[in-house]
């Protein structure tokens, strides 16, 4: 088993791998500031050696968006270009109607209020509402992501759902043996 690192706000991680040249990925809980990588949260500091991917896994209560995450969320309300989403952050997020695959001015969804739906956060930046996108920037396809419907929808931890969303999920895999579903999992603490 691989050593568990906790850190606490303040503690300076060391994000050295063999390429000086790899992109550094920042997940939730940690911050760059003059070149240092510091966490901002108290928790487990994991770290995806093949992605370079860096993040704090801390069991908080409310989930804190942060880019490239996907989410489940309900919408509110639709105004001019778009529709407010609550994905049960502190603010409700922004998802525009052209953030649909195949959308277009004249095409667009028409989502009705109450309509689940799975998306992925596209900004999220403390100075402004988090913004959602329902297909995949770089292929184009919505790959999964959409509006939800027929089925229904429960709340779980935000420790929970990232376990559920891990590849070696055993709940998920020993309810596959038994019973075919479908299944969305936001790392907002809200299963489909």
């Amino acid at each position: 088993m691989a050593d568990v690192k906790v850190v606490v706000p303040g503690d300076v991680i060391d994000t050295h791998t063999e390429e000086d040249d790899a992109v550094l990925r920042l997940g939730p809980g940690l911050t760059q500031h003059a070149g240092k990588v510091s966490a901002v949260a108290a928790g487990v500091l994991h770290a995806s050696p093949d992605t370079n991917h860096f993040w704090v896994v801390s069991n908080k209560r409310r989930y804190v968006p942060a880019e490239g995450e996907p989410v489940v969320g309900v919408v509110l309300g639709r105004h001019g270009e778009g529709y407010r989403v609550d994905i049960g952050s502190a603010h409700d997020a922004l998802l525009p109607l052209l953030a649909f695959e195949g959308a277009t001015r004249r095409n667009k969804p028409n989502l009705v209020v109450g309509a689940t739906v799975y998306a992925r956060v596209s900004v999220a930046n403390e100075m402004m509402d988090p913004e959602l996108e329902c297909f995949n920037s770089h292929t184009g396809k919505s790959e999964g992501y959409g509006e939800l419907t027929h089925g229904f929808t429960f709340k779980c931890s935000l420790g929970l759902a990232r376990r559920l969303l891990s590849a070696k999920a055993p709940v998920l895999s020993a309810l596959g043996e038994q019973v075919p579903f479908e299944a969305a999992v936001g790392v907002n603490g809200r299963v489909w």
